[in-house]
């Protein structure tokens, strides 16, 4: 039986032997952000909506990528005996659903995608998401929440269902909040949407202003079989503002588009499936190097990790004032300091990064000290632990050297913890 970290929680509504329709919720909500599409789903469908991690009271178990998410709700599914079903997944749930279309095309029927893009946004702002919650808990992304889901007509007249969506933000686990974050952070299938191969409505309110119609209309044309369909008078939650409209785009895509899909199953792709047994799909133990082998290329390692710790905005900063004289510079620190060093398994990054802030207190580097503050806060690290790595690092490196690194980081740690309104 999977264990709870494996699973998801879930409520069904419906008939036992109809088709099974998949809701997925965004993140900082609940299946009840459903609520208004159930009633009449349910007639045709058997309808389970999920919570994510930390979410709605579901247990605490942060999940790492949206790849994870999808593996315990197909665990969840195995459980239950649903092999195959029909999927609507909004923001992060619509990140769920393009990928379990690209990896398990066969058990997915149709699909519909609400609030969702390809990519959402920049890592930088969702990391930046993790450090305010980390240091502030989630009461700002609960004051900032009815802004971002709904209009301001909405926000004036409906006071009972803002209080609802702020309530909802504030008792999300902050951990599981932030390693959605993460995950959202790391999520980019631009280059795949061509490969997603079943029936798909693509769902968006007008005034969404986090994953608009812009966004929408790059999943239309990316995905050879979708369609576009723009919800006026809503914003990012359109289930919640227009509940009518979304349930009625909802019903006509899946009357439609499931009776095409399930007369004809597809066979099961060639890759392991993602219930496959782990000793099936994992990598052979890596093999230590010979003597004069070729190792592996650590570039592009090297700039994954740089660009996860420092933000994609420095990275791009450092590379584009490289020239003749310093790109062999960049590839050097890129290589060598990012791609061996700091991708070595002996410490974790918030580890890598305490004894980065001292050698570079002890070395008088106040420049690079700025910017690998920020790298710490990405890394996990509080503003109270960095202060404690700095009073550690006045008796051993001088009093002198940590008061400057007090002084050019304070407001570097004020400007990176602060809310934004």
């Amino acid at each position: 039986m999977p264990t709870p970290s494996k699973t998801l929680q879930y409520r069904i509504d419906g008939p036992d032997d109809a088709p099974v329709l998949v809701l997925g919720p965004s993140l900082g909500t609940t299946w009840h952000m459903w609520d208004r599409q159930t009633p009449e789903l349910s007639q045709q469908w058997r309808v389970l909506r999920f919570d994510l991690p930390g979410h709605g009271g579901a247990p605490a178990h942060p999940a790492s990528s949206v790849t994870e998410l999808a593996d315990r709700l197909v665990t969840t599914l195995d459980g239950l005996g649903v092999q195959r079903f029909g999927y609507v997944g909004c923001s992060i749930g619509g990140a769920v659903g393009i990928d379990l279309a690209l990896r398990l095309p066969h058990r997915v029927a149709s699909l519909a995608l609400v609030a969702a893009s390809p990519r959402f946004g920049t890592a930088d702002e969702f990391r930046q998401r993790g450090v305010i919650v980390r240091t502030n808990g989630m009461d700002p992304m609960a004051r900032t929440a009815p802004d971002a889901w709904f209009t301001p007509g909405f926000v004036a007249a409906q006071p009972a269902i803002v209080e609802w969506a702020v309530q909802m933000v504030r008792t999300t686990d902050p951990g599981c909040y932030i390693a959605a974050c993460e995950a959202l952070a790391a999520f980019d299938v631009r280059a795949d949407l061509g490969r997603v191969g079943i029936p798909t409505l693509v769902l968006v309110g007008s005034e969404d202003q986090l994953t608009g119609p812009a966004e929408a209309r790059t999943l239309v044309a990316g995905i050879p079989d979708a369609r576009l369909a723009l919800v006026p008078g809503a914003s990012h939650l359109a289930p919640v503002e227009q509940p009518a409209a979304v349930t009625d785009l909802l019903v006509r895509h899946f009357s439609s588009a499931w009776q095409d899909t399930l007369a004809a199953i597809p066979a099961p792709p060639v890759f392991p499936s993602i219930s496959a047994p782990v000793a099936q799909i994992a990598p052979a133990p890596e093999q230590p190097h010979a003597v004069g082998a070729v190792r592996p290329d650590a570039y592009e390692a090297g700039m994954k990790v740089r660009r996860e710790v420092l933000g994609d905005a420095h990275v791009d900063r450092a590379l584009a004032s490289a020239d003749d004289f310093t790109g062999d510079f960049q590839e050097l620190i890129t290589r060598y300091a990012w791609g061996e060093v700091w991708n070595r398994d002996g410490l974790d990054r918030r580890t890598r990064s305490a004894v980065t802030l001292t050698a570079l207190i002890a070395g008088g580097h106040l420049e690079e000290l700025t910017f690998h503050t920020r790298a710490a806060l990405r890394n996990g690290l509080t503003p109270a632990e960095i202060r404690e790595v700095f009073i550690q690092a006045a008796v051993y490196c001088g009093v002198p050297a940590a008061n400057s690194a007090f002084r050019v980081t304070q407001a570097v740690i004020r400007e990176e913890t602060t809310p934004r309104e």
